[in-house]
Parts: structure tokens; C-alpha cells; sequence
């Protein structure tokens, strides 16, 4: 199993990197603040208003139940939101790599929106989906391991898609790689999250104004987290599956 570098070591690096260079990395990472920023702005504003109503006597707790869902409608939104992030992750894993900020916050932010990426993108986004799905219908902790064992997937498919070895793999080896990757590493990973505990809680705390600096932060983090791990084993055009 791979010997990784602490918590502290990947967070260094990252800051690092983002020194003098904060305002392109939320420039990069714009999109996900304001949906952080406004989720929580939203969500408390509907607490206090439904406090209100219901102390009022305007709202039947008894309704507070009968509304529905738009799966579909989320089903999109959660499709382009992954479609965003990994554009995001993918340009943040260049940027760690090379030291090279990219030149425009708009297109890093964009970047699966190309033909090399969408479709492969999407396509392993419901694979992953789907198994996430069926794993969770065993119980949900089995669900929650098999999300972190195909966390990588889309990081795999970018260095594969880079070197040359996509020609040598479908869709589904790119969820296996990931599995495999991840062997030894999940509960790695859930502390490395838990670590921006507190300063998420903090960023809440501020109105959402925190996630401004800790959602740039956390993606680079998480994209410096495959670098460390994966090393140079998908980008070397000597890899070979192993099954």
C-alpha cells in the first residue's frame, strides 16, 4: 500500500500554490461559493420564516409534508453540478502539477464542457450513479464506502485520457482503477474531510462569507489528494490494468 504524505504536507502544498494567487483560485472555484453562500443564506431564512409562520398559526405543520420533489429537475442540476466541479478539479489538479495558473477562471471552471470530456464525464457519472444506487440499497453505509472507492474515477479518466491509455480501457475499468486506488485509502480520505469540520461550521457561522476561501481551499486539497496518490501510475504510458 502507497505511503502518503500527511494531512499538513497535501495542505501545505496547496497553499503554497494558491499564495499571492487566491483570487484566481475563486475566480476558478466562483460557482460553488455563490451555491454554498446562498444555500446557507436560503436555508436560514426558510428556518426563520417557517418559525415564524408556524408560531403565527399561517402554516399547518400537518402540510409541511405534502409537497413533491422535482427528481428530474435535480437530476439535472446535480449532472451539471458534477459537470462543474470536475472541470474545476481538473484545473486545479494542472495547476498543483505544474505551478501554472490557468489563464482564464472561466474556461477551468468549464473545461469538461469540451468534446474530449462531456460525454466520458457524463457516462461515468451514471455508472457511478447507478452503483452508488444499488450499493445503497444494501444499507447505507455500504453506499457511503463504494462513493469513496470510485472517487477517483474522474481524475483516472482525465490522466488516462492524457497519456494515451484510454484507447485501452472502457468505462467501467475506470471505476475499477478507482476501487483499486482507493484499497487501503477510504478511511484516509473521510479524515481528511472531517479535518474542514470546524472551519466549515465557522464558514456557516459567517453567513456563508468563509466558503469564499475554504471551498477553493478544500478543492485543491482534494485534487492534490489524487496527485499524492496516484503519482505518475495513469500518466505513464507503460500502465497496464491488473485485474
Amino acid at each position: 500500500m502507497k505511503t502518503m504524505r500527511t494531512r499538513s504536507e497535501l495542505k501545505a502544498h496547496v497553499k503554497q500554490t494558491y499564495k499571492g494567487n487566491w483570487g484566481k483560485a475563486i475566480g476558478i472555484n466562483i460557482l460553488p461559493i455563490i451555491g454554498a453562500i446562498f444555500s446557507v443564506v436560503g436555508v436560514g431564512a426558510l428556518v426563520a420564516i417557517t418559525v415564524v409562520a408556524l408560531k403565527t398559526g399561517v402554516v399547518d405543520p400537518n402540510h409541511l409534508s405534502d409537497s413533491n420533489g422535482g427528481t428530474s429537475g435535480g437530476m439535472v442540476v446535480n449532472i451539471i453540478g458534477t459537470m462543474i466541479a470536475t472541470g474545476i478539479a481538473y484545473s486545479l489538479l494542472d495547476w498543483l502539477r505544474t505551478g501554472e495558473q490557468p489563464a482564464s477562471a472561466v474556461k477551468a471552471m468549464f473545461a469538461v464542457f469540451s468534446k474530449q470530456y462531456f460525454i466520458p464525464v457524463l457516462v461515468l457519472f451514471i455508472i457511478r450513479t447507478i452503483f452508488e444506487f444499488f450499493w445503497t440499497l444494501l444499507f447505507i453505509i455500504p453506499g457511503i464506502i463504494k462513493s469513496y472507492s470510485y472517487s477517483q474515477t474522474y481524475f483516472i479518466y482525465k490522466d488516462c485520457l492524457a497519456s494515451g491509455r484510454n484507447e485501452d480501457m472502457n468505462y467501467l475499468d475506470y471505476v475499477t482503477e478507482s476501487r483499486k486506488l482507493m484499497k487501503g485509502h477510504k478511511f484516509e480520505l473521510f479524515v481528511l474531510q472531517l479535518s474542514f469540520l470546524g472551519w466549515a461550521i465557522l464558514s456557516v457561522l459567517t453567513l456563508g462569507i468563509g466558503f469564499i476561501w475554504l471551498i477553493p481551499y478544500i478543492n485543491g486539497v482534494m485534487a492534490e489528494f489524487y496527485n499524492d496518490l496516484a503519482g505518475d501510475k495513469f500518466t505513464n504510458r507503460q500502465f497496464t490494468k491488473n485485474y
